[in-house]
């Protein structure tokens, strides 16, 4: 056997056992539910990731439902891109809390108001068995500004149907909320365009 042909099969004898490590893992998931998942930490794409596991849903005939709790009304004629493409989706039912930047605002009472207002409609979607997936954008900034109380959210999140799926995404996830979750993922941030003098564009950050 020459050297090609045993650097072949050592190739193909590692792949076989990490096709069965593979395979075994597969098996020993059995469980059938919807999950939790938490798309966190500095780095940019938590709310784009969200979004492609919405469109991913979809792509599968599945109705589902975005929340949206910083992004509103920026004024100036500014347009959303994501808002822009998902109101010509029928299977996407999409709020957006309307307040803008909470450190826009400046204002707590506003705030308040403004998420009291988009919540229960929020909460809607978790009592709504038609709709597959679930994702609060941004979620995490109610729970660090107080606006929304962590036990308020776990029983909503507790009482949704077995079979939904929620995604939360955002900066600074409480631990309790992390330990909640089915999955976590920590996006670590190397640079940003931003840090050097970049403008931020529209199609890129918004």
């Amino acid at each position: 056997m020459n050297s090609e042909n045993k650097n072949d099969q050592k190739h193909q004898e590692k792949m076989a056992k990490q096709k069965a490590k593979v395979d075994a893992a597969i098996a020993r998931a059995d469980k059938e539910q919807g999950v939790v998942i938490v798309l966190t930490g500095t780095g940019k794409g938590k709310s784009s990731s969200g979004f492609g596991t919405l469109l991913r849903s979809m792509g599968h005939g599945n109705k589902v439902g975005l929340v949206q709790f910083i992004k509103g009304n920026w004024g100036d004629g500014a347009v959303v891109g994501e808002r822009a493409m998902f109101q010509e989706m029928p299977l996407m039912t999409h709020k957006m809390m309307g307040s803008g930047f909470t450190w826009e605002t400046q204002d707590k009472s506003k705030d308040q108001e403004a998420f009291d207002h988009i919540w229960p409609q929020a909460k809607a979607m978790l009592q709504d068995e038609s709709i597959h997936t679930v994702m609060f954008d941004e979620l995490t900034y109610m729970l660090a500004y107080k606006l929304l109380a962590w036990e308020d959210l776990k029983e909503a999140l507790e009482s949704r149907p077995k079979m939904q799926n929620v995604i939360i995404t955002g900066r600074g996830a409480p631990s309790a909320l992390r330990d909640f979750a089915d999955t976590v993922t920590d996006m670590k941030s190397e640079k940003h365009a931003f840090q050097a003098g970049i403008k931020a564009q529209a199609g890129i950050e918004w």
